[in-house]
């Protein structure tokens, strides 16, 4: 099989790492891809958003499959202009047509959603950028803290948590003045729900979904859960509160629900769904929907999932994924991400990096996100870099593993959490 995985973060160095190790993986090409993928198949020099390049190589190169990494080729509609072309229908593709990338796309339409097919989620008002008098009265029906969302994409951090009344009153104003360029002409005021979260990934083939490994992702920049948040500063996989009982119920109240409701709509969903849950109470919430695989969370998943990749991919096209069983590693995974200094801020780029050990300790590897090749030498190109992942036989082994490696990489300013795993 030939593949073309879109987009070059630490998720699809992931996603290459997995589909490379397929027996049926004939050749793996990755637009633009990173040093990393580079290890595992051929990069290219094409711009994801540049739909037409890549439906012309799918056509050159005679690609069977397509997986899109990032969600925004999904929302700006990658998959409805592939599937247009008379000359590749044949393709296989791994993600959703822009109706169904709405759900990551749209926070109200999210929210909407979940309100007509009876998902559990918090309750919520949704304003448009003339409407700034009436959201900020809007909070007088919350208790602080107020959940503050950019409606449209924002790389992960259009979302606002204020414990005051005053602060989310400007975080409004803000985003209604731009803040988040057109992200945020639309808002959407949510009740704080207070829990702890975790990730459900789902492979759906539009009638039938199968769960990956569960995972847990930390979004804030410091330890403690502290500071602003990120695109993502570690994960762990699988989940110690997570059990058999809340995952029956994660899968009949939202899992079955959503794939139900897109069909219901006409959406025909091929790909992954990521759910982010918080669990209240013993009960799960929806707080966001994503058309895409997570990243960190892509970095534990995916060394866990045992079943192979492109199996699945060819019964996600052939709607048969209720035969199909997952199997998953037992063992924990956990990865930190070693990031920029000033991340999430402004931060440099082109700091030259050491320490990657030429051949890495059994169950640890590297995965690149934010690096490139100046001449000879690996440097940085990103806000989150690199991302170190461990395997373990408990969470304690498998944190240690990934610690021990994250402190033999170096680069100037380099910062990691020190605590990924340590709420588990």
């Amino acid at each position: 099989m030939k593949v073309l995985l879109l987009g070059g973060g630490g998720r699809e160095h992931a996603l290459a790492w997995k589909i490379s190790s397929s027996p049926s993986c004939e050749q793996l090409y990755i637009a633009p891809g990173n040093p990393g993928t580079a290890q595992c198949g051929q990069n290219l020099d094409i711009n994801p958003l540049d739909f037409q390049s890549v439906a012309a190589f799918c056509r050159e190169a005679q690609i069977d499959l397509l997986l899109v990494g990032p969600e925004e080729p999904l929302v700006k509609g990658v998959t409805d202009v592939l599937r247009k072309d008379p000359a590749i229908q044949h393709l296989i593709i791994c993600g959703p047509d822009a109706a169904g990338a709405r759900l990551e796309g749209s926070k109200a339409f999210a929210k909407a959603f979940m309100s007509e097919f009876q998902i559990p989620t918090a309750r919520y008002g949704e304003f448009d950028r003339d409407q700034a008098e009436e959201a900020i009265r809007f909070l007088d029906t919350f208790t602080p803290p107020y959940v503050i969302k950019a409606d449209g994409l924002a790389a992960g951090k259009g979302v606002l948590i204020c414990d005051r009344k005053e602060e989310a009153a400007e975080a409004i104003t803000g985003m209604f003045s731009g803040e988040f360029g057109e992200a945020g002409h639309t808002i959407v005021l949510e009740e704080f729900l207070d829990g702890i979260e975790f990730s459900v990934f789902a492979l759906t083939d539009g009638k039938n979904a199968c769960i990956l490994p569960v995972a847990k992702d930390y979004k804030r920049i410091g330890e403690g859960d502290t500071g602003p948040n990120t695109g993502g500063m570690g994960a762990v996989s699988p989940v110690p509160f997570v059990d058999e009982a809340l995952m029956e119920k994660v899968r009949t109240r939202i899992v079955t629900p959503t794939v139900r409701g897109l069909s219901s709509r006409g959406i025909v969903y091929q790909g992954f769904l990521f759910i982010g849950l918080i669990l209240v109470k013993g009960e799960p919430y929806v707080i966001e929907y994503n058309c895409r695989m997570g990243d960190p969370e892509t970095e534990v998943v995916m060394p866990r999932l045992s079943t192979d990749f492109l199996e699945l991919m060819t019964a996600m096209h052939e709607q048969r994924l209720d035969q199909v069983k997952i199997e998953m590693d037992p063992r924990t995974a956990l990865t930190v991400m070693l990031v920029s200094g000033g991340y999430p801020g402004s931060y440099r780029k082109g700091m030259p990096i050491a320490g990657i050990p030429e051949e890495l300790a059994p169950d640890t590897l590297v995965f690149h996100a934010g690096t490139r090749h100046d001449a000879d030498q690996l440097v940085t190109n990103g806000g989150r870099v690199l991302a170190c992942t461990a395997y373990g036989h408990d969470l304690e082994q498998a944190r240690k593993g990934a610690y021990e490696l994250a402190r033999k990489i170096s680069f100037e300013e380099m910062n990691y959490r020190r605590d990924i795993g340590m709420d588990l």
